[in-house]
């Protein structure tokens, strides 16, 4: 591991491996963890960056960071350029999906390829049950303060059918009060129809000539398929047996999807 300075706040960046460089930028209630079965299949020919999050694990903040959509974008540029990645081939997945689709939006020209998990980035996007509890002001925090290890790792399981129980036992070991409490922050100000408006719009325009590939779990309880279909993107592998962590779920066939989009761009 190693810190950087990012907008004003210390990111903690996890590289392995040489090569072209790949940047996998997690979601909720991951860290750069979730993406360690791609990096160990991958690093042998690619430069693997796998930051936390702003709020996730190593790279903490408070209140007055900025989780405005432009920002996120911003907060990915300002990584791309420190850790000195020029092009670099972009993966994103669920909260990362805002972060690094706003990036994609924003410095096209720095991307090499773009490869989206379960994310969503459309103003018109139905929030799923949870986000729907946090996004509510006292029941967020008494739902956070309330949950359980037993009840995180059950709607983990519920929400991957092949997740391993070991990665959401330990995802809750880092699924701090501090991160939850910037969680609750981010997704209260990420209305979707007020915030996202014009965004998707304008992400299809700039990534319409970077290879790109979705690869979606069709058995995802939070993102419906009918936000995968408004990125447009043709070229998707649907892995009809995973839920919403394909890349734990199924890291072969990931690793080797994203190695090809890699090696042909």
């Amino acid at each position: 591991m190693k810190r950087v300075a990012t907008l004003g706040i210390e990111t903690a960046v996890f590289e392995r491996g040489s090569g072209p460089p790949i940047l996998l930028l997690h979601g909720n209630p991951d860290t750069h963890h979730v993406w360690d079965p791609l990096v160990e299949r991958l690093e042998a020919k690619h430069r693997c960056v796998t930051p936390d999050l702003p709020g996730y694990g190593e790279t903490r903040i408070d209140d007055s960071f900025d989780f405005s959509v432009a920002n996120q974008g911003a907060w990915v540029n300002a990584l791309v350029e420190v850790l000195g990645l020029g092009r670099v081939h972009l993966g994103v997945h669920d909260v990362g999906g805002a972060y690094g689709l706003s990036f994609a939006a924003q410095f096209p020209e720095k991307l090499a390829s773009l490869t989206i998990f379960n994310a969503g980035f459309t103003p018109d996007q139905q929030w799923h049950f949870w986000a729907r509890v946090w996004r509510a002001p006292v029941l967020g925090e008494l739902a956070m303060k309330l949950s359980t290890r037993g009840l995180f790792v059950s709607e983990m399981l519920k929400g991957g059918p092949k997740l391993k129980r070991e990665y959401a036992e330990e995802a809750w070991k880092r699924y701090t009060p501090e991160t939850r409490r910037q969680v609750l922050r981010w997704y209260r100000f990420m209305t979707f129809e007020k915030v996202l408006a014009g965004w998707d719009t304008r992400l299809r325009s700039a990534i319409a000539n970077v290879p790109r590939r979705v690869l979606w779990g069709a058995r995802d309880p939070y993102i419906p398929t009918s936000v995968r279909d408004r990125f447009e993107v043709p070229d998707v592998h649907e892995f009809a047996d995973c839920g919403h962590w394909v890349m734990l779920e199924a890291p072969d066939e990931a690793a080797r999807d994203i190695a090809e989009l890699v090696n042909r761009s």
